[in-house]
C-alpha cells in the first residue's frame, strides 16, 4: 500500500509539473484566449478615465479589480492599481480593445491619444495627430477620433478648425484634410470604412457626387488612393468629386460625399453602426432631437463596388445611401444583436415641451419595429450588453426630460440616467438619479456593470440592478468613462 501511495503521488506531482509547465511555456503565463497575464495579476479589470485626480494632476487611469470591487491588489489593503506613463490631460473617453489587449484614451484637456497596453499595464505610445483635436467635446458623447481594429490607422475631426485629420501608423505619415463643421467619426470593425458626419446637417434625397457641391453632403467618407489615383489626383484636390485631396503636390487622401439614392435622406447624422455581416452600414439620424424633422436610420450598402479596390485602410470611395427607415421615437444611438438592432433616443412631448426617452427595437431583416420602451430621458451616450440578457444604457442631461418633471409634481418616477433592459423580458429598470451615466463596462460571467454617473463609479448587480457596494472603488477625482479590460470581444466598449 505504501508503494502504491508513494507511485500515486509522484504521479500526481508530475501532473502538475506538467500544466504548470505549459501554462508558463516560454517564460509566460496566459490566463484567457491566449492573453498574457498582466504583472497586478488581477484578471477582472475595469479601466477608468479619472479627470483631476489630485491638486498634481489632470487626469490619471486607475484600474479596479471587478471580482473583488477593490481598487487595490487583493492581498494589500492599500494602494491603487494604476495604468503606469500616463500623463494625458482629462481624459475623457476610452476605445476599448480588449482583443488587440489594448486602449485608446483621448484626453480633452490637451487633444491627446494616448495607448494602453493592457498586457503590461502601461502606456505604450501616443499618436500625434497633424492640425491637433479640438479641446472642445462638441456635445456629448465625443466621436471625433478613432483608431482602426489593426491599430494602423486614425482618424479625427476637428471642427473648430474646419479639419479632418488621417494618420497612417504603418508608415508613419499623416495629413489634414478641408472639411467645415465634422465633428464625429464612425469606422467599421474591417476598417474598410470610416465615415465623417458634418454637425446639424441634412441631405435631400438624389444627390449625388459630381452633381451637387462637394460641400453641401451631410456625410463624407475617407478614401487612401491607389498609386494610379495618386498620379491622377496631382493638383486636383476635387478629385472625382471629393470634398478636398491632400497633399495636393501628389495626393494620398480623399474626403468624399457620401450621395443618396432617390429613396433615401441625411437628417442631422451623428454616427453609424454596422450590421454584424459586414454588408450595411446603418447611419443614425438624431432628427428632432437635434433640431431637425425626422428620427430614423439612413442604410447604406458596403458593396464590392463602393470600396476602392488595391487601396488600404478606409476605401469606401463610392458609397450611396439607399433607404431610410423611420424611427417615431427618436434615434442618437445604436447598438447589434445579431439581426436586432437596439436605438436609443428621445421623442419630443408637445403636452410637457420635453423629450422622453425610449428604446425602439428593430427587425433589420424585414426592417419593422419589434417594439419600444419608456427608459431614462436625456442623450444617449452609452449602450453595452451585460449578462442576464441585459442591455444597459447610459444618457447624459437625464435631469431636464419628462420623468424629471413628472418627479417634481409627485409622481413616483425614477430619473435617473442609468436604464437596465432586460432583452428576453422587455423589463425596464431605472436608477435612481445619480448624475450623468458617462460609461458602463458590463462584467462577464460575474453579474455585474460597473458605470461612471456624476463623476464617481457605481456597481449594479445584472439580475434585478441592485446597487452594490462601492466604497472600496470610489476615487478622488472625476471618474468619467470605464471599460472593461478582460472582455472577451470588442464589442464590450463604452462608446465606439
Amino acid at each position: 500500500m505504501k508503494k502504491r501511495s508513494s507511485l500515486y503521488f509522484v504521479a500526481v506531482l508530475s501532473s502538475v509539473f506538467l500544466v504548470c509547465n505549459v501554462i508558463s511555456s516560454c517564460g509566460q503565463n496566459f490566463y484567457f484566449a491566449g492573453r498574457t497575464l498582466p504583472p497586478s495579476g488581477v484578471l477582472n479589470r475595469v479601466l477608468i478615465a479619472e479627470q483631476n485626480p489630485s491638486a498634481f494632476a489632470t487626469g490619471a487611469m486607475p484600474f479596479m479589480d471587478a471580482y473583488y470591487d477593490i481598487r487595490h491588489a487583493y492581498n494589500a489593503s492599500s494602494g491603487q492599481l494604476l495604468v503606469n506613463g500616463y500623463s494625458g490631460k482629462l481624459p475623457l473617453t476610452i476605445q476599448n480593445m480588449p482583443e488587440q489587449q489594448t486602449g485608446a484614451v483621448y484626453g480633452e484637456g490637451d487633444g491627446s491619444l494616448t495607448l494602453i497596453n493592457y498586457a503590461q499595464e502601461k502606456v505604450s505610445g501616443s499618436v500625434s495627430i497633424p492640425g491637433s483635436l479640438s479641446s472642445s467635446t462638441e456635445g456629448v458623447p465625443y466621436n471625433g477620433i478613432f483608431i482602426s481594429r489593426d491599430l494602423g490607422y486614425v482618424y479625427a475631426a476637428n471642427p473648430s478648425s474646419h479639419i479632418i485629420s488621417v494618420v497612417n501608423r504603418n508608415n508613419g505619415s499623416g495629413l489634414t484634410l478641408n472639411l467645415p463643421n465634422a465633428y464625429g467619426i464612425s469606422v467599421n470593425p474591417g476598417g474598410t470604412v470610416a465615415l465623417v458626419f458634418i454637425q446639424n446637417a441634412t441631405q435631400p434625397a438624389g444627390q449625388t457626387v459630381n452633381v451637387a457641391p462637394p460641400q453641401s453632403f451631410a456625410v463624407y467618407s475617407f478614401v487612401q488612393l491607389t498609386q494610379a489615383q495618386q498620379a491622377a489626383a496631382i493638383n486636383n484636390p476635387n478629385y472625382l468629386g471629393a470634398q478636398d485631396c491632400e497633399p495636393e503636390k501628389l495626393p494620398t487622401w480623399c474626403v468624399f460625399p457620401v450621395s443618396t439614392g432617390p429613396s433615401a435622406t441625411f437628417d442631422h447624422p451623428i454616427k453609424a453602426v454596422f450590421s454584424p455581416d459586414g454588408s450595411t452600414a446603418y447611419v443614425v439620424d438624431c432628427g428632432p432631437e437635434c433640431g431637425g424633422t425626422t428620427a430614423g436610420l439612413t442604410t447604406i450598402p458596403i458593396t464590392a463596388s463602393s470600396i476602392n479596390s488595391g487601396s488600404t485602410g478606409a476605401s469606401g470611395i463610392a458609397l450611396v445611401a439607399q433607404s431610410n427607415i423611420a424611427i417615431p421615437d427618436g434615434a442618437t444611438n445604436a447598438i447589434f444583436s445579431g439581426n436586432t438592432l437596439y436605438i436609443a433616443g428621445q421623442q419630443y412631448q408637445t403636452s410637457s415641451g420635453l423629450f422622453a426617452g425610449y428604446l425602439t427595437v428593430l427587425n433589420t431583416p424585414a426592417n419593422t419595429i419589434a417594439g419600444t420602451y419608456s427608459i431614462s430621458d436625456g442623450m444617449h451616450n452609452r449602450m453595452v450588453f451585460a449578462d442576464d440578457n441585459t442591455l444597459w444604457i447610459g444618457s447624459s442631461q437625464c435631469n431636464q426630460g419628462v420623468r424629471y418633471q413628472q418627479s417634481q409634481t409627485g409622481a413616483s418616477v425614477q430619473f435617473g440616467c442609468i436604464t437596465m433592459f432586460n432583452t428576453a423580458s422587455g423589463a425596464v429598470t431605472i436608477d435612481s438619479y445619480q448624475g450623468d451615466g458617462t460609461g458602463i463596462a458590463g462584467i462577464e460571467g460575474l453579474h455585474k456593470v460597473y458605470t461612471t454617473e456624476g463623476g464617481q463609479i457605481y456597481i449594479y448587480s445584472t439580475t434585478t440592478m441592485t446597487a452594490l457596494d462601492n466604497s472600496n472603488v470610489t476615487i478622488a477625482g472625476t471618474a468619467i468613462d470605464c471599460a472593461y479590460m478582460d472582455a472577451g470581444t470588442d464589442d464590450d466598449n463604452t462608446i465606439y
